[in-house]
């Protein structure tokens, strides 16, 4: 086909000349250095909430430099024409854990395997998840240092992913649901440089050591969860002076702080410690969801965990403590987003299939959302969480992130399930 052929020349172009500048979080890959423009049917205006007809980027290097119909492209500049499809920013998930999933011996991954075997199951799934259409992901929790690894890896061009903001070990008390429970004692102790804490001091000295090693990002562990053996799902583990501790210091080192939380006292002590996003949030009660909106703390919900987890697979402990919480889970969120709580996108892929990212859009409209909301929250909004503003929209001087689906996402938000083209940083990835 003569568009096939026009991308596969787009992507090839200027191979080895000297890559642009890009900020943290975006990358050394070598792009296309000769000015290109995208046509399409329609672009989605995230911003101004509305379709576009007849639109066209175009790209220099690594971002857009024009933005808008026909007349933004240069006399002789090569144009790839989509077609009938909608133009859009690249997504950004800002919950997932790339070097992992639920296949094979899970449970027991973690003494039978190294960080190695983590950062190559993350390249398969880097793959999957940028040609899903999300071009930037906050990775929160990986062992090893696996996911700055792999980071590193898709910044330098080795593979193919999008741009990663890793959080290197999840901080957890001992015991906790980001330590390793349920093996025999002595096996798989860790400190601070693994994230397991206990009391400030040594809170304080787990962010350092994950920000020693390249996190971008910092995630705690505030409540008890489900993929542990721990009995309780939401009972708090860090206490307020841990939680305190362990934000002072990333914010200090200019990180955000995401909490994993699912019990509501957990939550509260999270979001009054000063935490940046709530992850999962299933319990949450309207004294705290008030709090979020006062204070502008994030929520990451991940509700599509419960149509799209593969419950047989897990033990009957833990599976037990799915079915407890989940169904909770989906009436907190509709209640979050009816009262107008600060929602970002997030799947926690590895729970779910990785690639199958964008089925948590249709969840969220199903609870209430609109669809332009939804898109949002994968957009502009989760790129103010990540605390970045080169991309999220379709603008001149902004990353040249974009992706085309078929028909109308504003109509039909399951489009976005069909995501058709795919350009991360200037570089054509599907």
């Amino acid at each position: 086909m003569r568009v096939a052929a026009l991308l596969l020349a787009v992507a090839g172009v200027a191979a080895g000349a000297p890559a642009e500048p890009l900020p943290q979080g975006a990358g050394r890959l070598t792009v296309v250095v000769e000015p290109f423009a995208v046509r399409a049917d329609r672009m989605l205006d995230v911003e101004a909430g509305r379709i576009v007809p007849d639109a066209a980027v175009v790209v220099e290097g690594a971002r857009l430099v024009a933005v808008g119909g026909p007349e933004v492209i240069p006399d002789g500049v090569r144009v790839v024409d989509l077609g009938d499809v909608t133009l859009l920013p690249g997504l950004i998930d800002c919950h997932t854990h790339l070097t992992g999933s639920l296949e094979g011996d899970f449970v027991h991954r973690p003494v039978h395997e190294t960080a190695a075997d983590a950062a190559l199951r993350g390249a398969r799934n880097a793959l999957r998840t940028v040609r899903a259409g999300f071009t930037t992901v906050r990775d929160v929790g990986s062992g090893g240092f696996a996911d700055v690894a792999l980071m590193r890896a898709i910044e330098r061009g080795d593979v193919e992913g999008p741009w990663m903001f890793p959080a290197g070990h999840s901080i957890s008390i001992s015991g906790g649901h980001g330590d390793h429970t349920g093996f025999a004692p002595g096996v798989l102790v860790q400190g601070p440089e693994g994230g397991i804490a206990d009391g400030p001091a040594e809170c304080r000295k787990a962010v350092r050591l994950q920000v020693k090693y390249g996190a971008r990002v910092i995630k705690c562990v505030a409540t008890a969860g489900v993929l542990s053996f721990e009995e309780s799902v939401g009972a708090q583990q860090l206490d307020a002076d841990e939680l305190e501790a362990i934000v002072q210091e990333a914010h200090r080192h200019g990180l955000k702080v995401a909490a994993h939380a699912h019990g509501t006292e957990g939550i509260r002590a999270a979001v009054e410690a000063g935490v940046d996003s709530i992850e999962h949030g299933s319990l949450l009660d309207e004294a705290t969801m008030d709090l979020m909106k006062q204070r502008g703390t994030y929520l990451v919900p991940t509700i599509a965990i419960g149509d799209l987890m593969p419950a047989e697979l897990l033990p009957p402990h833990l599976r037990h403590k799915a079915e407890q919480v989940l169904p909770r889970a989906r009436e907190t969120v509709a209640r979050a987003i009816e009262v107008g709580v600060p929602i970002a996108f997030g799947t926690d892929a590895a729970v779910i299939p990785h690639g199958s990212n964008a089925k948590e859009f249709a969840v969220l409209v199903d609870l209430g959302m609109e669809p332009l909301e939804a898109i949002r929250a994968a957009t502009v909004r989760a790129a103010d969480l990540l605390g970045v503003d080169d991309r999220g929209v379709l603008a001149p001087g902004k990353l040249a992130d974009v992706i085309a689906v078929p028909g109308d996402p504003l109509v039909d938000v399951t489009q976005l399930e069909r995501v058709q083209w795919v350009m991360r940083g200037g570089r054509v990835v599907r």
